[in-house]
């Protein structure tokens, strides 16, 4: 009876590990691919359970807002390359701000040069207050943006940016939001010049376009950030914008302190 117990535990075990080995999401999280300096944040941005509480599966149609250097691209492209698809919703092709072209051309040669990791990436642009589309209206399963709200503030283009979210996606379907957190009742102008948003103003920008609150996650808490720095966010890693002054403190800070919201487009 011992033995049958030990052979029937050891093939559930090895079920499990097989699930989690077929997993495709994981799997691109612990690919070879993933530049290093990125997957070094991972213990800050917690792409597994952050992925996992956004609900995004490899089936699914995903728009990522702003990629940027493509940090979760690395993930996400693999992951939805076979079953699914991915839009890379990144700065405008005729932007005339310079970071956003060199960020841009940046990450189209990226894509270029890899085409079996990132061959199925569908890239189109977002201007927030613009009319671009970032994905077929109603088309998509999931909408994700990391870290973004409070760059659409300089620009007041904030609202106009969810409301954009929600013409994309289908009934039904999810906004994942990324935020660097400021402490409640922080002036708006402080917001901006900060990098930091209080979560109840990002919720009602969400509700004001429609979506409902669905759940709040620490999953990307950090309680050692006060969000409340020389050079705002930007003081922390890994920007570290004031250089080699005072960086051990900064460093054993590590990251800012970023609210995690899951939002819901209703089906009706």
């Amino acid at each position: 009876m011992k033995l049958i117990h030990w052979v029937a535990g050891m093939a559930c075990a090895v079920s499990m590990a097989g699930a989690a080995q077929a997993n495709p999401l994981q799997q691109a999280i612990d690919g070879e691919h993933r530049t290093a300096k990125y997957a070094a944040r991972d213990e800050y941005r917690h792409p597994a359970e952050t992925l996992e509480f956004f609900q995004v599966k490899p089936d699914m149609a995903v728009v990522e807002i702003w990629p940027g250097g493509g940090w979760y691209t690395e993930i996400l492209a693999p992951a939805l390359k076979d079953e699914g698809t991915f839009y890379a919703a990144h700065f405008p092709k005729d932007t005339q701000v310079g970071y956003f072209k060199r960020s841009r051309e940046a990450f189209e040669k990226r894509m270029a040069e890899n085409k079996d990791m990132y061959g199925a990436v569908k890239l189109t642009e977002f201007a927030p207050g613009g009319d671009s589309e970032i994905a077929p209206a109603g088309s998509a399963d999931a909408v994700l943006t990391f870290r973004n709200v409070h760059n659409w503030m300089g620009g007041n283009n904030e609202q106009a940016a969810f409301k954009t979210f929600y013409k994309a996606l289908k009934p039904g379907g999810v906004l994942g939001v990324v935020e660097h957190r400021a402490k409640p009742g922080t002036s708006r102008e402080d917001m901006k010049k900060s990098g930091y948003v209080t979560q109840d103003y990002v919720i009602e920008l969400a509700k004001n376009a429609g979506f409902e609150l669905e759940e709040t996650s620490e999953i990307n808490a950090n309680p050692k950030d006060t969000a409340n720095h020389p050079k705002g966010v930007w003081t922390l890693p890994p920007s570290l914008r004031l250089g080699d002054e005072d960086k051990d403190k900064y460093l054993a800070i590590g990251e800012s302190d970023r609210m995690t919201l899951r939002f819901r487009k209703p089906k009706s």
